[in-house]
């Protein structure tokens, strides 16, 4: 089948391979490859363009990204320019794709080449969290991999990420992500794990604010935070001494659950509380009642932020507590659930990394695009590998 009426329109390099400058196939071209040059029988960019054609298709294993790059393989060796016949067998992606210090450049070219399209890196909140790849059977150790992520919610783009031993090294690793970030007016929301000081202090420091949730982490700050909420008793013809005190309260219902949330701000631990830069403090309220069943679940949290009561009211401090979460559905649930990162098995976290990475990759260069539904867009490209193609070598224009 000839699926590619592309390549009248790209420049070639001398490999003959049709690119634009400043396209991800470019940039590939520019990542190390340390293995022995007369050894190599496919240059590293062309495994990296299979791989990831592949995986915009719906392929997430090495069997699977070699069997669906095989039965395509008249079509892409014509169009890359390849002078072998026949393209990598499956051990082949995960001898190479398992380069130590490849997963480190590919975190950095992923964050470069996103940031570069059209409109990118606008948007104010940028959500820190881990995740573990269960996936990651890493021999004589005690913990899968784990990663350390920063992510833009609302354009479903990694910023930057980095590899740590654990949900409890996620603290002295999450300075090296955010310094090579521009903060300057930005929001950087993370549960109670990252709620620290010194952490605050780099992000007010650097121009930004930061949004915790505070738990028995840090349980001086949780208990004063806990005691301002509680409501107090007046005496006939007193008033209440506390009458900086903000609210607001949402309802949603979906998939049978009624869910009210009810935060309340208030300002006046700014001076009485050892935390760096705080402007205010708040409680969530949430009630989760299933119509069908009559239960009902009830969840307290508290949380600090940098933001005034003015730059932030109630509402907002609400939208981006919520907001942050979108790093679960928009990030971690698409990996593990569409792009199946959970399935895979492999013992090297080299590996694991590396097709990490390459999941944010097809994440950022989907959602936020023209796709909204990440599985949908797996199935188009499948049908269309020019497409994906195109997506690859042709770099977008920025609108004026």
């Amino acid at each position: 089948m000839d699926y590619s009426t592309l390549l009248p329109e790209f420049e070639q390099d001398v490999d003959g391979v049709a690119f634009d400058l400043g396209s991800l196939y470019q940039r590939l071209c520019g990542l190390s490859d340390h293995r022995h040059r007369r050894g190599r029988r496919y240059e590293l960019a062309v495994i990296l363009m299979a791989t990831l054609l592949a995986k915009l298709a719906g392929q997430d294993k090495p069997d699977g990204i070699a069997e669906w790059v095989h039965l395509r393989q008249t079509f892409l060796i014509d169009v890359l320019g390849l002078k072998r016949t026949r393209l990598p067998q499956a051990m082949t992606y995960r001898r190479v794709l398992a380069q130590e210090g490849l997963a480190a450049e590919l975190d950095q070219l992923t964050r470069e080449y996103l940031l570069n399209q059209p409109g990118a890196g606008q948007s104010v909140q940028i959500a820190l969290d881990g995740k573990t790849l269960r996936g990651v059977l890493v021999t004589n150790q005690a913990r899968a991999l784990h990663l350390l992520a920063a992510y833009l919610p609302e354009e479903g783009m990694v910023l930057m990420q980095v590899e740590v031993g654990g949900h409890t090294n996620e603290i002295p690793r999450a300075p090296e992500v955010l310094k090579v970030l521009d903060l300057q007016g930005k929001i950087v929301t993370g549960d109670a794990r990252l709620t620290q000081r010194a952490l605050s202090q780099l992000i007010v420091e650097a121009g930004g604010d930061y949004l915790w949730t505070v738990k028995d982490n840090q349980p001086q700050l949780r208990q004063d935070i806990e005691q301002l909420f509680v409501p107090e008793t007046c005496l006939p013809g007193t008033s209440p001494v506390i009458t900086d005190i903000r609210t607001t309260q949402t309802v949603e219902k979906s998939h049978g659950r009624v869910t009210p949330r009810v935060l309340t701000a208030c300002s006046l631990l700014t001076e009485s509380a050892d935390w760096p830069y705080l402007q205010q403090v708040f409680k969530i309220e949430r009630r989760n009642l299933k119509t069908h069943t009559g239960e009902l679940q009830t969840e307290t949290v508290y949380g600090v932020t940098s933001l005034t009561a003015v730059e932030a009211p109630p509402a907002r401090l609400l939208r981006l507590n919520r907001g942050h979460w979108g790093i679960e559905t928009g990030l971690h649930y698409r990996r593990d659930v569409t792009l199946h990162e959970e399935a895979g098995r492999t013992t090297s976290t080299a590996l694991g990394h590396v097709m990490a990475t390459l999941n944010n990759l097809v994440i950022g260069l989907t959602i936020g695009r023209e796709w909204t539904n990440l599985a949908k867009a797996r199935r188009f490209y499948d049908a269309h590998p020019d497409q994906a193609l195109h997506l690859l070598l042709k770099q977008p224009r920025r609108t004026l």
